[in-house]
């Protein structure tokens, strides 16, 4: 009765009121995009061939004019060298950037202010990126510096401890906050410390493949690798600080914040004491945890991580010839003297010329090719899969390709053009459905696999 009378009242009013458009600046309140895209559809020209860019504005996913965009190319992560303004409209601008003359990535990023607020996008082109070579040297004695490392590390016992965590598991595995000891800072040999993480277990009888998930940077707790181990994977996932990874999510906030601030830069003057040495060492130590288990097959161990920890999978593989598969997801750490290249270098960005962090003392810079990712790939002996964007500025591709282009291991890449520091939804399910399929037959799939189709219940 009530939707009958609201008819009738609508019917009967004046068919000019009906009319009246939506008030669109009350009614509009979508969130506008600057889309900025190399034209060639790759994203990648021939060092010294012209590179142009569309720009556009939308809004809701239709064009949104008469917005001001400025425009700045240059090499990426370094000050632009071309600065243009275009008023956007229904159609692309398009932007004639320039070229490189050496390989490398040129990259657009466009700004504007938009009814009191600040927008931003970015697009970058890569010129012959499979052919750049990096600034990092070998040191002579490199494979000395970790054979002894490895040495002083093998003599000092696991004592692994163990905590069932019940509320953490599922159904048909078995979930456990771990700690083991591995060296400590000073590299006399002597000093230890301890690394914690989550081991989850299948629980039915038999013996399996395993698998190292390596950090990340930063500071926090960890939960696990459940679903892999769900599908006949023990999985180790370990935090690097030296503290349980169990705690209440403020601890690692605070940490993060205060002690723990800037960590990756610590002691880099000192090639026996920077950070990484423990962090790098501790990866092969909870390589030997895995290996010990009596589930494991005795074969099949892999490693993957991203950004830090995806630098910890190609120097846990270049490290440790236990490795057999590796899946690094933009590898930090990458040809760090990059800057002093006059080109970007990979995270933390050493040597930027704007941002804090060390100088290039001559001791800085004597310690940093122990510990660049470049050398670690330079004798990655395992198959790997990479993955990375173009549009990263958190880890530029610049480095990623310094280190991806010396590895003569058998390699697969997939590029997901548009990301930035991020992955996609179809790049994790891809990556974990190639390791899988690699740890659980023995041999790499000859193609990056679709994943199986989600369960529908």
């Amino acid at each position: 009765m009530r939707i009958s009378r609201l008819i009738l009242g609508l019917a009967a009013l004046p068919a000019a009121f009906l009319a009246l458009p939506v008030q669109a600046q009350d009614a509009v309140t979508g969130t506008p995009e600057i889309l900025v895209t190399p034209v060639s559809p790759s994203w990648t020209y021939a060092v010294g061939a012209p590179a142009s860019f569309s720009v556009h504005v939308r809004r809701d996913g239709h064009p949104l004019p008469g917005v001001t965009v400025t425009v700045r190319c240059g090499p990426e992560m370094l000050p632009p060298v071309l600065t243009r303004e275009i008023v956007s409209g229904q159609a692309p601008s398009t932007i004639e950037a320039g070229t490189m003359t050496a390989p490398g990535f040129l990259r657009c990023i466009g700004t504007a202010m938009h009814e009191g607020r600040a927008y931003r996008g970015l697009g970058t082109a890569g010129f012959d990126p499979q052919t750049i070579a990096p600034t990092v040297t070998n040191p002579p004695d490199f494979d000395a510096f970790w054979a002894d490392g490895k040495e002083k590390l093998a003599r000092i016992p696991i004592e692994l401890t163990r905590e069932e965590l019940p509320a953490y598991g599922g159904p048909g595995i078995r979930v456990s906050h771990v700690s083991f000891q591995t060296v400590g800072l000073e590299a006399n040999g002597t000093s230890t410390s301890r690394i914690y993480g989550i081991l989850c277990e299948p629980t039915a009888p038999g013996r399996y493949p395993a698998l190292l998930h390596v950090p990340g940077a930063g500071v926090r707790p960890y939960r696990g690798l459940l679903t892999q181990c769900q599908r006949g994977i023990i999985t180790l996932q370990i935090g690097i600080h030296g503290l349980p990874v169990t705690l209440d999510p403020q601890v690692y906030a605070g940490l993060g914040a205060g002690s723990l601030s800037r960590y990756f830069m610590n002691n880099v003057e000192d090639r026996d004491r920077f950070v990484f040495r423990r962090i790098y060492l501790s990866t092969v130590r909870a390589n030997d945890v895995l290996t010990s288990l009596p589930t494991f097959d005795g074969t099949n161990l892999g490693v993957i991580g991203g950004s830090q920890g995806g630098a910890l999978s190609i120097v846990t593989a270049g490290l440790d010839p236990r490795v057999k598969v590796l899946a690094s997801i933009y590898p930090a750490l990458a040809d760090l003297t990059g800057y002093l290249n006059n080109r970007a270098g990979g995270w933390p960005h050493f040597f930027h010329p704007t941002r804090p962090g060390p100088k290039p003392t001559p001791e800085a810079l004597r310690t940093l090719p122990y510990y660049d990712v470049v050398n670690f790939a330079r004798r990655v002996t395992a198959p790997g899969l990479y993955t990375w964007g173009y549009n990263d500025e958190t880890v530029p591709p610049t480095s990623i390709f310094a280190a991806f282009n010396v590895i003569t291991a058998p390699k697969s890449w997939m590029l997901a053009l548009t990301t930035g520091h991020n992955t996609t939804p179809e790049q994790n399910l891809r990556m974990d459905a190639w390791i899988e399929a690699a740890l659980k037959t023995g041999r790499v799939p000859s193609t990056i696999p679709l994943p199986p189709p989600p369960v529908v219940p």
